[in-house]
Order: C-alpha cells, then structure tokens, then sequence
C-alpha cells in the first residue's frame, strides 16, 4: 500500500468488520461505497489494535459498522470505543443478497461497513459493563437452573408413571414439594441394582436431590438479584406486577445504555408487542409481531396476567374490550402494549432520577 498523503488523511472513511471467534475481518470504503481495502485481523487485543491502526491509514475513520457485539464482537467494540470510534452494529446481509453476492468474511465485512454507511439494519450496540451487564450475567445462571429444575422434575414424573405399582402407589397424589422430598429419601439397596424396582429407586432418588441442589442454587441466586434490581431501578420493581425477574429481564433487554432507545414505540417494537401493519387496499389491520426479544415478550404477558388477575383497572378494560368483540388473546396483546408504554417511562426516567 502507497504511503498515507496529507490529502488522504482528511478522507472520511467507513469500517466494517465480520467477526468470528479467532479471527475478524475487517474492511474499509469511502463516502461513496468504493472499497478502499480488505484484511483479516486474530480476534485479540493485539489484534484489535492493529485493525484500527490499519483502518486509519486509509483516512479520517467516521465510524465502524461490526457484526455480533453482543458476543464474537464483544472485545472489539469496547477497543474501539474505548479509542473513540463510533460503533454501529449491523445484522447479517439478508438471505436473498447473500443468494446474489456470494458467502464470504471479506464480503459479510464490505456489506457491514456499506450497512454502517448507509444506516440500513442498523443499531447501537449495547455497552456490556455496568451494573446492568452483571445483573445479566446472573439472570443467565439463573435461568439455566430454573430450566434443569423443570427438566428435572418432568423427568421424575416420566419416571413414576412406569415405575412397579407399590412405589407408584406411595409417590402418587403427593404434591411437588412432598414428591421432591419422598423421592429423595428413598433408600433403595444399591447392590441389587439389576432390579427394575431398586433401578427406579436409585434414579428417583438421584434426580430428586439434583432437583433440591438446583432449588438452593436458585435461592442464592435471587439473594443477589433481588438488591441489585432494587438498586438500579426501585420504582420499576415496585409497579404492580412487577417484581424482581420481570424488571430484572426488561432492564437487560433495554441494556445500560438505554438511551439507544428512540421511544417508547422503539422499546415496544423491542420488546415484540408492537402490533404489525398487514393492510392492503380497502382491507385495514395488524397482525402479530413475533420477533422482538422472546424473553421480554414473556416477560410483559406475566405482568398481564397478574393484573388481569388482582387489578381492577386492567379488569375493567379486558371486560369492555369483550364486549366490543375483542378475543381474550387480542387483549392481551393490546395489554402488553400498554404496559411496555408504562414501564418504559420508568426505565427511560430512572438516569433522571439519579442525577437529580
């Protein structure tokens, strides 16, 4: 490459970067789409350091659009902002321009950077440091205990029903907490484990005390969780319906740095609750919006459920909208998107709040 001129120093350019686990590639354009160069880059921070570098000899570096920052893209985001430098996240090239233009790093890199340019499939990354990030790294443990736990009992059930009929006898009609209970102080006789009996006795068991450490597990968890929600948002935690998981799950959706967020139309349309558009000629109506963060989604149709159940105001509402012809899931969904309104006046008020 010819040396860097005074002249080309003052050219604005545009990044883009595909990321991968070892390595990233990266490539650089102009203001007007042409490719200036591409190179491939170790995913280190030695690396990091000299695709920036490298970057910035073709000129005035604007910004940086990069694939995955929420996971392969993660290091090399926080370099680069670190240094300053703009971070746009870009989705993949859809299917169909991929059908056309081929599949490769240097490709997926010049389309990221042309995304970044021209605003299209575009977002603000979230900033993974904070308080915010370590309530989300918490809520994945979490989660994952909550998901053996179920997983667990359903296999302990799976297993009574073919267990012999003596031991069926005494486990059924037992509620969970008194199945988990019998079922792990079974005292089975390991040497005669051949037995179909003593086999299921040793399994039930082995699962039941799985079921007890993952319930402690859980436990502990929610001792850090429960302060820490508080701590960043008290007033989120306090709406009616509310509690510690769902605003744990929405202050993670929104990310620490939830001023990327345009609106409450945007954090709806995040969150999956805002109604889509499918009208055509004289036929006007939405249908339902099946992407957004699945884990918001649920997170709200939680909070519709408790109201529906203890507040009168949300009662009041679903009777009215069922006399006007409206079925139980279309208000719920109506709900949703009224709750995802409320709660994030809370989430977009809250910095508001601290500095005042």
């Amino acid at each position: 490459m010819p040396p860097i001129t005074p002249e080309d120093a003052t050219i604005k350019v545009v990044g883009g970067v595909d990321t991968h686990l070892d390595t990233h590639t990266a490539a650089v354009i102009d203001l007007v789409g042409r490719v200036l160069g591409t190179e491939q880059f170790p995913a280190t921070m030695a690396g990091y350091t000299a695709l920036l570098a490298w970057m910035r000899e073709f000129g005035q570096l604007s910004q940086v659009g990069v694939e995955g920052t929420g996971a392969y893209g993660i290091g090399l985001a926080r370099r680069l902002r670190d240094e300053r430098v703009q971070v746009i996240e870009v989705d993949r090239p859809n299917r169909k321009t991929r059908r056309f233009q081929g599949k490769s790093d240097p490709i997926d890199a010049i389309a990221a950077a042309k995304a970044a340019l021209a605003g299209e499939r575009t977002g603000t990354p979230k900033q993974r440091d904070g308080r915010v990030e370590a309530l989300r790294n918490l809520r994945v443990a979490r989660r994952s205990a909550m998901d053996q736990r179920a997983d667990t009992q359903r296999q302990i059930k799976t297993l009574i029903v073919t267990a012999p009929e003596e031991l069926r006898a005494r486990l059924r009609g037992l509620s969970v907490k008194q199945l988990i209970t019998a079922c792990a102080n079974l005292r089975p006789d390991r040497a005669d484990a051949a037995a179909p009996a003593t086999a299921a006795k040793i399994a039930l068991r082995s699962l039941a005390r799985r079921h007890q450490q993952l319930s402690v597990e859980i436990a502990d968890l929610d001792e850090l969780l429960e302060p820490l929600v508080a701590a960043i948002n008290p007033d989120l935690v306090a709406v009616a319906g509310v509690g510690t998981d769902v605003a744990g799950q929405l202050l993670v959706t929104a990310g620490e740095n939830h001023q990327r967020i345009t609106g409450e139309t945007a954090f709806a349309m995040l969150c999956g609750v805002a109604p889509l558009p499918a009208s055509s000629g004289k036929t006007r109506r939405h249908r339902l919006n099946r992407g957004g963060d699945r884990q918001a989604n649920a997170a709200l149709y939680r909070v519709v459920l408790c109201r529906l159940r203890w507040d009168p105001r949300t009662r009041a509402y679903a009777e009215r909208r069922t006399k006007e012809g409206l079925s139980k899931k279309e208000i719920m969904r109506c709900l949703k998107r009224y709750i995802a309104r409320e709660l994030y006046q809370l989430i977009s008020s809250n910095d508001l709040q601290i500095t005042a």
